[in-house]
């Protein structure tokens, strides 16, 4: 019920009736059910996103049944499996919704510090930010975009230097 022709015409390369028993047999072996499983299954994750501060702060954990997004240096995570620290009323609440780069680094709930920005920080800072993204965020919570910021320069040419970040599940010719 609805779908197109199927496999036959990637097969009109092949010589004609070797094509036509090689497709038989494939078919045989699955039953129809299995086979429009395979055909029509839809995608296991959703695709990676780009987020503007307006859409990423829609999942700041307000919201009951809805995911939690935190973006650490411009990398958005679902943080949704840590609702009792990131969810509504949740001790870490004020860093999802946003880009918390700056409080991350500084281990603070400062609304000033709920920013991207991350100049002046001390070296240390610096290495306990990149202690935290990869050792917890990166280790503990799927990526499911990036900020706008960090794939686009303030004038909206592509930024040269954006590289995806190296999750198991993250698979950019799949997700670009």
């Amino acid at each position: 019920a609805g779908g197109g022709a199927g496999p036959q015409p990637v097969l009109r390369g092949m010589a004609g009736s070797a094509a036509r028993v090689l497709l038989a047999a494939l078919l045989g072996a699955l039953p129809a059910a299995a086979e429009r499983e395979l055909r029509f299954r839809p995608p296991a994750e959703d695709p990676v996103r780009l987020f503007t501060e307006p859409e990423l702060a829609r999942y700041d954990g307000q919201q009951e049944g809805q995911p939690i997004y935190l973006a650490v240096k411009g990398v958005v995570f679902d943080v949704t499996s840590g609702k009792e620290f990131y969810g509504k009323g949740a001790p870490y609440n004020a860093l999802v919704g946003k880009d918390s780069t700056r409080g991350v680094a500084k281990m603070s709930l400062d609304p000033a510090d709920l920013t991207h920005d991350i100049t002046g920080l001390t070296e240390e800072e610096l290495k306990s930010l990149d202690d935290i993204f990869n050792n917890v965020y990166k280790a503990k919570y799927p990526i499911v975009g990036y900020t706008s910021r960090r794939i686009l320069n303030e004038d909206g040419s592509p930024n040269l230097d954006f590289k995806p970040e190296d999750q198991p599940h993250f698979n950019i010719k799949d997700e670009f």
